[in-house]
């Protein structure tokens, strides 16, 4: 069974606006904003949404940069992760009651903070470079197996 999701990062020159999870799935980690996709909904508007609803700000030309399949030891949903790339938004970053939003230098992103996956797909994101992957997380959030590639098209 598969779950879509998104998740999207404002790239502007040297750097990237990530967001402190505050509740929920991935608390206490920095991420990209992003969520569900609700029936009927594209998922290019639900990245949209999701960052409106979580850092105050309207995305624009966003491009989809990847998809990663991630699964848990011993749970069959599949959460098929859509993520996108933007470098231009109307508006001004405002924290939520899900996430604090803070920019970050390319060469300081926090990856200890966040899921131990990023450190692996965030190079291809940074380039601009188009991803398909699959990662199997163990207990406690330890990479199993992994794999990443660079595709021609998403």
């Amino acid at each position: 069974m598969k779950k879509i999701l998104t998740l999207c990062i404002v790239h502007k020159n040297s750097q990237i606006l990530l967001g402190m999870k505050k509740r929920g799935f991935g608390a206490g980690r920095w991420n990209g904003f992003g969520g569900k996709v609700f029936d009927g909904e594209k998922i290019e508007d639900a990245a949209k949404r999701e960052f409106l609803e979580e850092a105050g700000i309207e995305v624009q030309d966003i491009e989809k940069l990847g998809i990663i399949d991630f699964e848990f030891k011993g749970n069959p949903e599949i959460l098929e992760v859509h993520f996108f790339k933007a470098d231009s938004f109307l508006g001004e970053p405002i924290e939520t009651e899900e996430m604090k939003p803070m920019w970050w230098h390319v060469d300081k992103i926090p990856f200890n903070e966040m899921w131990p996956d990023d450190i692996y797909w965030m190079p291809f994101f940074l380039a601009g470079k188009k991803f398909k992957g699959r990662v199997l997380f163990g207990e406690s959030d330890i990479i199993l197996e992994h794999e990443l590639e660079e595709v021609v098209n998403i």
